[in-house]
Formats: C-alpha cells, sequence, structure tokens
C-alpha cells in the first residue's frame, strides 16, 4: 500500500512540475518584458541608451486560495557605441520570481544577457543575443495534503503521511538564444520581429531522482517564442502598435495578438495616453490602458477569460502591471546617427 500511495504522490509530483514548466513563465505584456521574451533584445532602446523595467503578473486569484504571482524586474544598456560605426553590444539582466497554488511552488532565475546589434544599410538592422542563467525551484510540502491523510470525509496535513520527495529544492543551469530583424523604412514607420529558443541545454528539473534505468529523466523542453511587432506614426497626436506573439513548449502553444495606441498629450510626446486590446487564442480577452510621463510608462492589464474556465471564475482571469524607463546616459557625439531606430518620443 505505501508503494502504490509513494507512486501515486510521485505521479501528481511530476505531473505539477510538468505543468508548471509546460506554461512556462509568462506576460500578457510581453512587449513590456523584453529580455524574457528575446535574448536578442537586449539593449534594443530605440528611444534611449538605458532601459529599467518591473513586471507583476497575479493569475486565477478567483479560483485559488492562493494565486500565481509572477514578478520581475529587468534592465539593459548600449555599449560601445562610441566605438563601432555601425553598430553597438547591448547587455542586461533579468531577475523573475513565481509563486504558485497552496504547496507555494516557488521560481526564482536570474538571468545575464548580451547581444550585438548590426546595421544593414540605412533601414535595417539586424541582433543576435544570447543569456544564461541560474534557475531554482523550492516547494513546500507542508501546506500539501496526500490521499493517507484522507479520513474519509476531510484531508488531514496534520496526519503522518507515508509520502515523501527526494529533496524540496532543486536548481538548474539555463541557456536561451535568439535573433532580431528590424525594419524602418521612413521616420514613421518601425518594423520588428524575432525568434528565440529557451532552455537550449534542456536541464533536468525534478523533486525527484532520476530512475536507475533512465527512462525517467524530467527534463525541461525547449521553448520557442516568435514575434512580430512595430510602431506606425500616424499624426503629431497618434501612434499605433500593433503586436503579435507565439510561444510553443511540450506541445502546448499560444497566440497573442492585438494592439496598443498612445496619444500625444502634451505635443512634445512627453505626456501620452495608452489604450489597447489583445486577443489570447480561445482563452482571453486583454484590455490594457496606460500613462508615460517623460521617460516612465506605466501600463495595466486584464485578462478576461473566454474559455470554459470562465464558468468557474467568472472571466476573472489575470492582472498584469509594468513600469519601463527608459532614458539617455550620454548624448552620443559624433558623425553617426544619434538614433539608428525610428523614435517617436519626441514630435
Amino acid at each position: 500500500m505505501k508503494s502504490i500511495l509513494k507512486t501515486l504522490f510521485a505521479c501528481c509530483g511530476l505531473l505539477v512540475v510538468s505543468l508548471t514548466y509546460a506554461q512556462d513563465l509568462h506576460y500578457s505584456q510581453f512587449f513590456n518584458s523584453p529580455l524574457t521574451t528575446n535574448p536578442a533584445n537586449t539593449g534594443f532602446i530605440p528611444d534611449g541608451d538605458y532601459r529599467l523595467g518591473a513586471n507583476f503578473r497575479n493569475q486565477w486569484s478567483s479560483i485559488m486560495t492562493l494565486p500565481f504571482k509572477t514578478t520581475s524586474i529587468y534592465g539593459d544598456v548600449q555599449l560601445l557605441k562610441d566605438r563601432m560605426e555601425n553598430g553597438w553590444v547591448g547587455a542586461g539582466a533579468v531577475l523573475l520570481r513565481d509563486v504558485a497554488g497552496s504547496g507555494n511552488l516557488t521560481s526564482t532565475k536570474l538571468y545575464g544577457s548580451i547581444a550585438y546589434h548590426q546595421l544593414l544599410g540605412y533601414a535595417s538592422l539586424l541582433s543576435l543575443g544570447f543569456n544564461v542563467g541560474y534557475a531554482n525551484k523550492h516547494i513546500n510540502v507542508s501546506n500539501l495534503k496526500f490521499p493517507d491523510q484522507f479520513d474519509g470525509k476531510f484531508f488531514d496535513n496534520k496526519m503522518p503521511t507515508t509520502a515523501s520527495l527526494d529533496r524540496t529544492q532543486t536548481g538548474y543551469l539555463d541557456l536561451q538564444a535568439g535573433m532580431n530583424y528590424a525594419y524602418f523604412p521612413t521616420d514613421k514607420i518601425y518594423l520588428n520581429s524575432g525568434f528565440s529558443v529557451h532552455h537550449i541545454n534542456k536541464p533536468r528539473e525534478s523533486f525527484f531522482d532520476a530512475s536507475a534505468d533512465g527512462t525517467v529523466d524530467n527534463r525541461v523542453p525547449r521553448r520557442y517564442i516568435a514575434f512580430l511587432n512595430g510602431s506606425f506614426l500616424v499624426n503629431e497626436q497618434w501612434i499605433i502598435n500593433p503586436n503579435a506573439y507565439y510561444t510553443t513548449q511540450a506541445k502546448v502553444s499560444q497566440l497573442v495578438a492585438g494592439a496598443n495606441a498612445h496619444y500625444n498629450l502634451s505635443g512634445d510626446g512627453e505626456y501620452l495616453l495608452i489604450g489597447g486590446l489583445y486577443y489570447r487564442h480561445k482563452e482571453a480577452v486583454i484590455p490594457m490602458v496606460g500613462l508615460g510621463y517623460k521617460d516612465y510608462i506605466f501600463t495595466f492589464c486584464y485578462d478576461a477569460t473566454i474559455s470554459t474556465l470562465k464558468n468557474y471564475n467568472n472571466t476573472r482571469g489575470a492582472f498584469e502591471f509594468s513600469l519601463v524607463k527608459q532614458g539617455v546616459l550620454n548624448q552620443y557625439r559624433g558623425n553617426r546617427r544619434e538614433t539608428i531606430c525610428p523614435s517617436f518620443k519626441s514630435l
């Protein structure tokens, strides 16, 4: 009986881990989390030469006592612009923390990234980047309930259990790589597309020891991300930003597409009103609002569930906050164009 219970618990544990990495950490505002979307975004900053940002996502609070909470902070900077006539280097880092469920499954990840950006002619830019980091996952088993703690009516986690993990935390080295291409034929049009591969090394992630015969190894499957975005200067008041994002991992895929608009309130682009609408295929409609003040942009979005899950959460899926600051450390002086990509900040 004990072996059956342990096997059942092991299966449940593996399912939890599988579901966790099948979706990986993600944001609806993927365009405001550039370093987690693609390492080639590192140092790709049209409105400045450095960038700082923070993101927070709260998911499923309407159906879970302890919802999924994802937080990240990041920063990146452009380097060697004064030494390279047609390119520069981007360097950055991102820290992520995700807490999920009553077992407090906590993920903490720290990545450092670097990218090289090369101007191709006068209307396009090619970027290549990679990052390397360390990921740690920890689970609090004291908040979990197991089959042998069921007394026929209720689960009592004060009762002793024979179920056990081989460890309550695991860590691993993680590698990502990506490529971007930007095209800006005029000072009113900017297009950008990219592709990245995450978990290139397929690190082992499990709270259990690998089986002796090697049949159970629990590797994190590779994740593939593609995106397409743009900025169109309609007139002195309006900028339209369409965005699309597709990701797939372990036969689970996600498609998000939509657009947001920036309205110039001040005439010089320093005060912005932001509104947008996005759609996650078969899952959610995502309205977004925000404000821009000088170098700061704050945005909020809400995932309104449209899948069958809406019958349980009353369409209340998730909400997100994003705060981004872009700035200039030093004004570039030289014979190269000060801003390679079109910037619509000052109109």
